[in-house]
């Protein structure tokens, strides 16, 4: 029971942020603090020992670092910064973190090329009716949970969370 609800914890937080952010331009805080928390409890459970859990708070300290000086220079919002960090701890520093990151910086590019090139249509999009969210069209910024939460997911199968629930599993 513990191994599965391991594996549905992670992306049920991430997908539920990037709806939010699609519709409200905002993530709740609960979902960050919910990753934060679950991670809390599984990784003992699954057998993560304390250097190790220190380990995934010193990537997730330098995820928050970085995107502290982001959200500081007005780069990146304050909900984004949260769930890279919250996310982050689920990686540790081990190299599904850099897959992590990777993932949502293409993805993060990505979206943003697709949200601009609609936005620069929008005036046909809204005369043909077709209903898509404020947040896609009329915005300032972008919708960046979408892509932090795909790239989460991309690489979650890698995060050694997963690898320890797996494994015992098996």
């Amino acid at each position: 029971m513990l191994e599965v609800a391991v594996l549905l914890i992670f992306p049920l937080c991430m997908s539920i942020a990037a709806i939010s952010d699609l519709l409200t331009m905002t993530i709740p805080n609960r979902i960050s603090l919910a990753l934060a928390i679950s991670f809390l409890i599984f990784a003992p459970l699954c057998g993560i020992s304390l250097p190790e859990l220190g380990a995934h708070f010193a990537g997730a300290g330098v995820i928050f670092g970085a995107c502290f000086a982001l959200f500081a220079l007005n780069v990146m919002g304050g909900g984004d910064a949260k769930l890279l960090a919250a996310a982050a701890l689920w990686f540790g520093l081990d190299p599904s973190l850099l897959s992590f990151v990777v993932y949502v910086a293409l993805i993060g590019g990505l979206i943003t090329v697709v949200i601009v090139l609609l936005r620069s249509q929008s005036h046909i999009i809204m005369a043909i009716g077709l209903p898509l969210p404020n947040s896609l069209l009329h915005a300032k910024k972008i919708p960046y949970g979408i892509a932090i939460a795909i790239g989460g997911i991309l690489a979650f199968p890698a995060s050694p969370l997963v690898i320890a629930a797996t494994k015992r599993l098996l």
